[in-house]
């Protein structure tokens, strides 16, 4: 292991006097207390190392050591249900040993290597395996399977099969032999660096929607299984609370939360409540799934960059085994903070607003990890990525969000007057979009019916034809509007309430299938139908109103639980004969 010294320290930011001892992106240890950093600019003169770790109490002239490797994260079994800090450090592990706050140069095993596995091995003697292949597995959770992985640069022939039986994460269960002759021990882990994306067959193309059970999501702005989604709001607006629906509902296998520089109160509630949850699918703690990466906003800034991609290395990890993932980041906006502070440090020339010239180029690295694959063992895989974006005043045209923008094929605008109206998840519907329709058209017709699409474009042309109709009722009042015009104002008012508005809450609104959605669709649209023929007689309006079937059919998604939906085959006829009876 080769040593420098430091020359100077500004911040995380330490420069190294011996420059040929370093490769870009490596490892290293700095100061006697050996905290972790990383090699991040290398001149003539100096290296350049950004530290993990505070560098409170570091001296120029103490020793930097070379590890020879880049920054890594150990692969195994047992990250699932654990905590881990942006360097992939067990928080729970380090509290037990150390107490609640973590010393430095803390040296904590990332997995518990005294555990006991019960392995079953899947290959035999004389296979020939190659990087990738898995050779055997283990129960991780009574959810989720763990499948081994043949290590990167890894093949040849099994020389060497354990029995099956319990083993610890660092016991050789396979030999191979590879063409060289040389014996290579297979073991449960594996390290992978974390700004190197995993390596698949093939890219497949994006089909098949990610479920959330919320109808504003899964119905007017759906995401596909691979695809990537910007959740930008201000303070205040519900983006941790939507990423924690989304977590407990959708239909992914696994659970990646990364929750970068938030608040250290607001990140305590995230744990504490993500670990209270019941996965409602098995009736199993969520956590038996899900994997939390806490990165407080008083933690070191360098390691806020690092916790995006020991996430994303991670979910590549499961993926490759066949599941499919979804990784929730918030918020990439502090990220983006911890880059400005760095390149400051560095006196890199600013680009907009102080951010570095490269910020396009880092959100569009991170995102382009996602994504709909066959993997290197043909297995079918994904990696979903829902990016929180937390923009200063609730800005939507600052840099995080407009390069963010760029690279998402889905946007959720969360508007502060809806979260404060209690409407929730307060996605406007005027400001998002999806553009992952056209790529779901095929599957929603197969798996739901032809009409769940149709149903859609004519709700988001109701409210586009709402949203234009309130610019007039701002300017004079609603009384000067012709009746089929007010009954656009009062049909959308149903959709907004009735339809795009959810209650967490409520047993059976928090998850709503999407066969209930059409058929509230259905219902809603009949009678938008039924009262324009009303009003094509020649009738008032306000006729239509004293009848309370609005509010009837707001109601529905309470009223129809989500076990019965044969109850909406009443609507229709009540509809009729409530507007029949009308003199």
């Amino acid at each position: 292991m080769n040593q420098a010294n430091i020359y100077s320290i500004n911040g995380p930011v330490v420069k190294v006097d011996n420059v040929y001892d370093f490769k870009m992106l490596e490892m290293v240890y700095v100061g006697y207390k050996r905290l972790m950093g990383e090699v991040i600019s290398i001149t003539k003169d100096h290296t350049t190392i950004q530290v993990y770790e505070s560098t409170t109490g570091l001296k120029p002239g103490e020793p930097v050591f070379s590890s020879g490797n880049p920054v890594s994260v150990t692969l195994g079994p047992g990250i699932l249900s654990n905590i881990f800090d942006g360097i992939e450090r067990p928080l729970l592990s380090i509290a037990a040993k150390e107490g609640v706050y973590i010393s430095a140069g803390s040296d904590v095993d990332s997995l518990d290597t005294e555990k006991l596995w019960d392995v079953l091995i899947t290959v035999k003697l004389g296979d020939k395996l190659k990087f990738g292949d898995i050779f055997a597995t283990t129960q991780e959770t009574s959810m989720i399977e763990h499948r081994f992985l043949v290590p990167y640069q890894v093949s040849g022939e099994v020389i060497e099969v354990q029995k099956d039986g319990k083993y610890s994460i660092n016991q050789p269960i396979v030999k191979l032999k590879d063409e060289l002759g040389n014996v290579h021990p297979l073991t449960m882990v594996q390290k992978w660096p974390i700004k190197t994306p995993r390596q698949v067959f093939k890219r497949l193309p994006i089909s098949v929607p990610l479920i959330s059970g919320q109808r504003i999501i899964d119905t007017v702005f759906p995401i596909a299984k691979g695809g990537t989604a910007a959740v930008p709001g201000g303070f205040g607006t519900g983006k941790t609370m939507m990423q924690h629906q989304f977590a407990k509902w959708c239909d992914a296998d696994i659970i990646v939360y990364v929750g970068c520089g938030e608040r250290g109160n607001e990140m305590t509630q995230v744990l504490e409540e993500m670990t209270q949850l019941i996965d409602p699918k098995s009736n199993r703690p969520l956590m038996e799934r899900t994997v939390l990466i806490a990165n407080t906003s008083n933690m070191p800034v360098a390691a806020r960059e690092a916790s995006i991609y020991t996430g994303i290395t991670i979910a590549e990890y499961y993926r490759d085994m066949g599941y499919h993932v979804a990784v929730m980041a918030d918020s990439t906006s502090r990220w983006a903070e911890a880059l400005r502070e760095i390149s400051g440090r560095l006196e890199e020339m600013p680009a907009e607003e102080g951010f570095p010239a490269y910020l396009p180029s880092r959100i569009a690295q991170f995102y382009e990890r996602a994504g709909y694959m066959e993997t290197i063992n043909h297995k079918i895989g994904s990696i979903t990525i829902i990016g929180a974006v937390s923009p200063q005043g609730a800005d939507f045209s600052e840099p995080v969000t407009q390069n963010t923008k760029r690279f998402v094929r889905c946007f959720w605008a969360l508007d502060k007057q809806l979260a404060y109206a209690r409407h929730y998840a307060a996605i406007n519907w005027n400001l998002s979009y999806s553009e992952y329709i056209s790529d779901l058209t095929k599957w929603y017709n197969k798996n739901v019916d032809i009409r769940f699409l149709t149903n859609r474009q004519k709700i988001m042309a109701l409210l586009a034809e709402e949203n234009k109709l309130m610019e007039i009722v701002k300017l004079i009042g609603s009384d000067v509007l012709p009746d089929d015009q007010k009954l656009i104002i009062e049909i959308s008012k149903v959709i907004r309430i009735g339809f795009l508005q959810q209650n967490a809450f409520h047993k059976e609104d928090t998850f709503v299938p999407l066969e209930k959605q059409l058929r509230m669709m259905d219902v809603i649209l009949y009678l938008y139908k039924v009262s324009q023929l009303f009003l094509q007689e020649g009738k008032a309006f306000s006729l239509l109103l004293r009848t309370n079937l609005f509010e009837k059919v707001i109601k529905m998604k309470y009223d129809v639980p989500n076990d019965k939906l044969e109850m909406f085959d009443d609507y229709m006829p009540l509809i009729d004969d409530t507007v029949s009876k009308i003199k």
